[in-house]
């Protein structure tokens, strides 16, 4: 019985497409995982950004308390401390975590609370392209 004259070249090509396979797959990963990691940095430092912006407003209002404990009602001090408890139980190091986004989502629902009580036009916009951007 005689073999089959193509069935090398189907082989052949069976094995070249495997190959390919192989190595578009372990390229893909190392590239994934690189692009990954670029957009958690990226992602990561936005959230930690927008984390410093509100914790450094809570720490000018609680040093304006200490100052003259007078100068705020007592609901924009309960705010405060509210936003100040967020803060600490944000789960920096635990990015999956599902309380990542409640937590950041009630920060600024209380800091646009606290604004508007306080009669201040004080937005977080990200990192600002121009320093005049930020209004009073």
């Amino acid at each position: 019985m005689m073999d089959d004259p193509f069935e090398s070249s189907v082989n052949l090509e069976e094995l070249h497409l495997k190959e390919g396979y192989d190595e578009g797959y372990s390229d893909g990963l190392v590239s994934g995982r690189d692009e990954g990691k670029q957009v958690g940095l990226k992602v990561g430092f936005e959230v930690g950004e927008e984390l410093g912006f509100y914790s450094g407003c809570i720490h000018i209002w609680t040093s304006a308390i200490k100052i003259d404990p007078t100068c705020f009602s007592s609901r924009v001090k309960t705010v405060i401390a509210q936003m100040q408890d967020l803060i600490d139980k944000y789960p920096l190091m635990d990015p999956e975590d599902l309380k990542v986004q409640e937590i950041m989502d009630s920060l600024r629902l209380k800091f646009k609370m606290l604004c508007s009580s306080l009669h201040v036009k004080l937005n977080y916009n990200g990192y600002p392209a121009e320093a005049n951007d930020t209004q009073f």
